[in-house]
């Protein structure tokens, strides 16, 4: 069976190393690659993620992965901590100076010193896959290495190496509460600038959201970075689940072992083609479901109707936005443990029905429903929900906002004219954020209205779609 590969990048954080412990733990292999499960589905398409690599001993499973970082810390980390036995010596690339949570730094100067080094290290991950479906980063754009390093990797990739590969990035964004430094406006309209032009798909994740995850449904109060890591690395499995386990799409059945006829279950380009509505909307908000704490769980049923309302809730959101202000484009859903297709189906359609003002009704049957029978560890069974919402412009505003107030007064630029950069470059960030706000504002407004029988697409106000902005 042919296996579409990814190829993981992990710059300047450790979301990622969270990530591979839980899909070691779904795969039933140790934290040295080893297999020490029972189930045969737990190896069907382990090859998505894992090169597997056979000595005398025995049969090893290597991620396919790079280690980023513009300093030696939290590579040296991840080599001398647990699973440092789990991945290739030369996946860890690093410079030895830092960043300085500088995007200049990571886009401009360290970077650019570095950015060879791991091309060719991809490029020799991409030699050893049979079919290569494209690549997914783990990044934090308030930083310095993971929003300029990630942004440049990014740029490399789109342009000059892996023009036709889709690139998925899991983007950790800024909040204005939980803030590390006063330049994290400038570091992440910079990098959303570069994500709108060379990503597919971009699933927003925020620290603040994840704080009051925490705090609120599982009752730590004072969460570690572990902590939230660990909520992150639930999503991603979740994402990508139809991609490792067999499992159904809308009534279409994934099976272990498929004829030779059948394509492979699902990819990331399957994901984009239901999400992706216009090239430039491709920011999606994940959500998660149950959220609950251990002493809770033992109280709490999960039927498929509280699973499918909990999905949409803001409260299970990992960006800080409010769903209501907003209209859905396009959302999918992935049910993992023993639910009926039928069950499932019935409950996301209720859902649409009750709130049919919260999606857009331009786009019939916009909720996908994807089921996989292999639950996550340690729960029955669990729920995770990309949305398309045009309600993702707030987060868009927020930053915009906060960048503005100091781009006004050109407060700390010349940290990043130092390293070469231009200041026309925030000029067009902020101009292109401000596009794409505008387009996120005129897709919510769009109403579908039908004259003698031909349909056409209006805007609030009287303006036809024809006339509407455009780039």
């Amino acid at each position: 069976m042919v296996v579409r590969e990814i190829i993981n990048v992990q710059a300047g954080n450790q979301v990622g190393e969270a990530f591979w412990q839980a899909v070691l733990a779904e795969h039933g292999l140790d934290l040295s690659g080893t297999y020490q499960g029972t189930n045969p589905s737990q190896l069907h398409n382990i090859g998505v993620y894992f090169s597997e690599v056979n000595s005398a001993s025995a049969t090893k499973y290597v991620p396919r992965s790079l280690q980023l970082d513009l300093e030696a810390g939290v590579c040296n980390a991840v080599r001398s901590g647990p699973m440092g036995a789990l991945f290739s010596p030369d996946s860890y690339i690093h410079a030895q100076s830092g960043a300085g949570n500088n995007w200049a730094k990571g886009f401009y100067t360290e970077g650019a010193e570095l950015i060879e080094a791991i091309m060719d290290a991809l490029r020799k991950e991409s030699e050893k896959c049979d079919v290569l479906q494209g690549f997914q980063m783990i990044h934090s754009i308030g930083g310095g290495t993971g929003s300029g390093l990630g942004c440049l990797l990014l740029t490399k990739m789109r342009e000059v190496e892996y023009p036709d590969r889709m690139l998925a990035t899991f983007s950790i964004l800024p909040s204005p509460k939980v803030s590390e430094t006063v330049v994290e406006p400038y570091n992440a309209m910079l990098s959303a600038h570069q994500l709108v032009d060379n990503g597919d798909l971009t699933i927003c994740v925020d620290n603040e959201a994840l704080y009051g995850i925490a705090g609120r449904s599982l009752k730590i109060q004072t969460p570690s970075f572990r902590d939230l890591n660990a909520l992150i690395a639930r999503v991603m499995c979740g994402v990508s689940t139809s991609l490792r386990f067999p499992g159904q799409l809308n009534g279409y059945v994934f099976r272990p072992k498929p004829d030779p006829a059948d394509t492979f279950p699902s990819d990331l380009r399957k994901l984009g083609m239901n999400l992706i509505p216009f090239p430039r909307l491709h920011f999606l908000m994940p959500s998660y479901a149950p959220f609950v704490s251990g002493e809770a769980a033992r109280y709490q049923g999960n039927s498929v109707p509280d699973l499918v309302q909990a999905l949409f809730d803001r409260r299970n959101l990992l960006v800080d936005v409010d769903p209501r202000y907003g209209r859905y484009l396009t959302a999918a859903t992935i049910f993992r443990g023993n639910i009926a297709s039928r069950e499932a189906e019935v409950a996301v359609r209720d859902l649409q029905t009750r709130n049919s003002t919260s999606f857009v009704e331009w786009i019939p049957d916009n909720v996908s429903v994807t089921l996989v029978s292999v639950p996550p560890v340690g729960q029955k069974q669990a729920a995770t929900c990309l949305a398309n919402s045009t309600s993702i412009q707030e987060l868009f505003q927020r930053t915009h906002d906060t960048f503005a107030a100091m781009y006004k007064r050109r407060a700390f630029l010349h940290w990043y004219t130092e390293e070469g950069m231009d200041v026309m470059e925030f000029s067009e960030a902020e101009s292109n954020s401000a596009d794409l706000i505008a387009e996120y504002q005129q897709y919510q407004e769009a109403r579908a209205t039908s004259d003698d029988g031909d349909e056409e697409y209006e805007y609030e106000g009287g303006e036809a779609a024809s006339e509407a902005y455009s780039h």
